[in-house]
């Protein structure tokens, strides 16, 4: 196997992991929005309306840009990698305000309400475990990125109409 194929396959399979875990993501908070609805509000960055609306409107967008990225859409990349950062923004604020709260990521936990998993045995809180799942999918967009320039791909652009 040559070098080049195996950076063209590293380069699929890190879009189709991130491009796919965003879909995952998306849907599964589409779901349930009321649940994400709540973990937003956790945070009280905004008002229990705005959460709702952004329980609504942020995993049909992380649904649309996770599909552009599977797909190699021009812009969805820098789509994801933005919503990685304003996600480790907030999830930097939760740890500065000592908040330990679920974020919802990855939709409810399909526990019944009030019963919480046993916490895991690494020490860390589910916040700093967000953060540190987001700042691995940064890295993947970054290689990602980097794969693009080494290989000399250019994404699709997106067709309208």
């Amino acid at each position: 196997m040559t070098r080049q194929t195996l950076m063209t396959g590293a380069y699929l399979a890190l879009r189709l992991g991130l491009g796919g875990a965003f879909v995952y993501a998306g849907v599964l908070k589409l779901m349930d929005p009321m649940a994400f609805a709540a973990a937003i509000d956790g945070y009280g960055l905004v008002s229990w309306s705005t959460a709702k609306t952004l329980a609504r409107v942020l995993p049909a967008v992380e649904v649309v840009t996770g599909a552009g990225l599977v797909f190699d859409i021009r812009g969805a990349l820098g789509l994801v990698v933005a919503q990685l950062l304003v996600f480790m923004g907030v999830l930097a604020w939760a740890m500065h305000l000592g908040l330990d709260v679920d974020c919802g990521c990855f939709g409810p936990s399909g526990l019944p309400p009030g019963i919480t998993p046993p916490p895991p045995s690494d020490g860390l809180g589910e916040t700093a475990r967000a953060m540190i799942r987001d700042a691995a999918m940064l890295a993947a967009g970054g290689l990602i990125l980097w794969l693009r320039r080494i290989l000399g791909v250019r994404p699709r652009p997106h067709r309208r109409g």
